[in-house]
């Protein structure tokens, strides 16, 4: 006897952006897709939450009912939960053929256009130059800097910059890069590691676009691009070269060195680093990583020939109920959230990556803190020797009850010994 075709399962939900909201006493979750293939998004009854962390692509409509019901006690009808299926497909959230085709249409444009354009500008920051130096101006009118840029002391070598929207973070950017104002004037070569929010791997991910800000296009070393993805494998160095498009922490940190130079352009290589967690939850160490080493030996190759600033964009931790931390943030919290932040920044002022990297790995990095990509890379590009001064540091709340947090901070590298 022919046995019935069995139900198919449902393509598994790839990574997505959840934003809990009310509307008129209802709370509801906006779900959108971080790579902004489709304006479409989808608005759902917050209970259902459960549904999404269902959709691995092991299920159908009954085994996903069923497991709704066995595991949060909710009695959501097949129809439903087929309707909602079909919003997320509609939307491009699940990973099949038709968000592969979306997405692979999406990356011949982004890589025909002539250069990546500003994804925040006009939105994050003015999109007019002269409004924009307006605006980064009046931050760098604030900035108490002290340091002497280099002039006195050994030569800025490299730095940390937040990517924290600038209306939050403007201050600690304007210490930062107002401090390494005469290395970033003095620079060919910018190289510039960025976190990549939306990355599914640990590794680096590279693009031959150069990027462009209101001031202009600062343009990619092709050439340097190529030896780089030789090194780490093509395969891995393009996997996710889409994620560039929308990805702000680069475009945040180069709009101000463009800034810093008073709108002339120097090359940029753009770096996105993706996830260190699995490093993490196997208990590894990046240092022992073959394709991260292979990088590492080309970028301090570059470092060694040329004039070079290294650029960290990256924030610290971040916690409280907006980024899924069932506490919010008291006073108490608070203050040990700079506690923590500076047993982590000595290391990173110790130019020591190892050290940096452990810390974190220690507490399993519950407290969110997500540059630690960039910064380790940053730190082992460097080398050992290199010391760290700290320029600017701040806790910017991330959201109306002031109960969630990003720290952030500006740090300036040195050569603290020749090389």
């Amino acid at each position: 006897m022919t046995q019935p075709p069995k139900p198919m399962s449902f393509p598994k939900l790839r990574p997505i952006d959840v934003r809990p909201f009310e509307e008129q006493g209802r709370p509801l979750l906006l779900v959108r897709d971080p790579l902004g293939l489709t304006d479409l998004s989808v608005v759902m009854p917050r209970v259902l939450a459960p549904l999404l962390g269902l959709l691995d692509g092991s299920r159908d409509a009954a085994a996903l009912r069923a497991a709704l019901l066995v595991r949060g006690g909710l009695n959501v009808p097949e129809d439903t939960i087929q309707q909602l299926i079909q919003h997320l497909d509609n939307a491009l959230l699940l990973d099949n053929a038709r968000y592969k085709q979306a997405r692979a249409e999406a990356l011949r444009s982004f890589r025909a256009a002539p250069f990546r354009p500003p994804a925040l500008a006009g939105a994050g920051y003015p999109a007019d130059a002269s409004e924009l130096k307006q605006v980064l101006d009046s931050y760098l009118a604030t900035a108490n800097v002290t340091d002497s840029g280099g002039r006195e002391t050994a030569p800025v070598v490299g730095l940390i910059s937040p990517h924290i929207d600038y209306q939050r973070g403007g201050p600690v950017y304007a210490q930062v890069w107002a401090a390494a104002a005469d290395a970033v004037r003095a620079a060919d070569l910018a190289i510039v590691f960025g976190t990549d929010h939306n990355a599914t791997h640990s590794g680096l991910t590279l693009t031959h676009q150069s990027y462009a800000t209101p001031y202009g296009i600062l343009p990619t070393p092709r050439h340097i691009v190529d030896l780089l993805a030789a090194a780490v494998g093509e395969e891995l160095a393009y996997a996710e070269e889409i994620n560039h498009q929308r990805e702000h922490s680069m475009e945040l940190a180069v709009t101000w060195l463009h800034h810093m130079r008073g709108g002339q352009p120097c090359q940029v290589l753009p770096i996105l680093c993706g996830t260190f967690q699995p490093f993490i939850e196997q208990r590894r160490s990046p240092a022992d990583d073959p394709v991260l080493s292979a990088a590492l030996e080309v970028l301090r190759q570059l470092i060694a020939d040329g004039r070079v600033v290294v650029i960290a964009a990256a924030d610290l931790a971040h916690i409280g109920p907006a980024f899924g931390d069932p506490f919010p943030v008291d006073y108490v919290r608070y203050l040990r959230l700079e506690a923590a932040d500076d047993h982590l920044m000595q290391t990173i002022l110790q130019g020591d990556a190892a050290a940096f990297y452990h810390t974190i790995a220690r507490e399993e990095n519950q407290r969110n803190v997500c540059g630690v990509a960039p910064i380790y890379m940053a730190l082992q590009a460097l080398g050992p020797g290199v010391s760290g001064a700290m320029a600017g540091y701040d806790r910017c709340p991330a959201d109306a009850q002031n109960t969630s947090f990003v720290s952030i901070c500006g740090v300036l590298f040195r050569e603290s010994r020749s090389r």
